[in-house]
This record gives structure tokens, sequence and C-alpha cells, in this order.
């Protein structure tokens, strides 16, 4: 991109309007997030209870564990688990 473009993209960008909050505040909950999917599908992958566990009742695991069941750490549980 030359000079000139990306000046313009920079003028476009500043005129958007600021996200909502709760848009920001989730973007940086989604690490956090997908480390504790990622900990508990590695959890699941060893032990065969807590799996069964998990495909029986996500939401109730998921709250037990301390995390709260949003719907970007239950769809990434559930692909992940294959259900």
């Amino acid at each position: 991109m030359t000079g000139t473009g990306e000046e313009r993209l920079a003028e476009l960008l500043s005129a958007l309007p600021a996200p909502p909050r709760g848009w920001v505040e989730s973007a940086q909950e989604l690490p956090r997030l997908r480390a504790e999917a990622d900990r508990l599908l590695a959890r699941a992958e060893t032990d065969t209870a807590f799996r069964q566990a998990l495909v029986a009742d996500l939401e109730a695991v998921l709250r037990r564990e301390g995390i709260e069941p949003s719907r970007p750490v239950i769809e990434r549980l559930l692909s992940s688990l294959g259900t």
C-alpha cells in the first residue's frame, strides 16, 4: 500500500465510531477462554469420565470449573468434542 493509500485508510478508520465496550471486553477475554477450553479438551482426552460429563452436561461442567458458559467457549468445545 502506498503512503497516500495508508493515510486514506487511517482517515477512514478514524472516522468509524468506537466499538461497543462489550465487544472490546469480549475480544480481550478470548485468549484466556481459548486456553481454558484447550485445558478442558486436554483433560477430556485423558479422562473418559470427564469427557462423558462434558458431553452430558457441558454447561454444568464449565460452571463447576469456574468458566462462564459463553457461546464461543461452548462452540469451541462442542466442535472439538465432535458433538
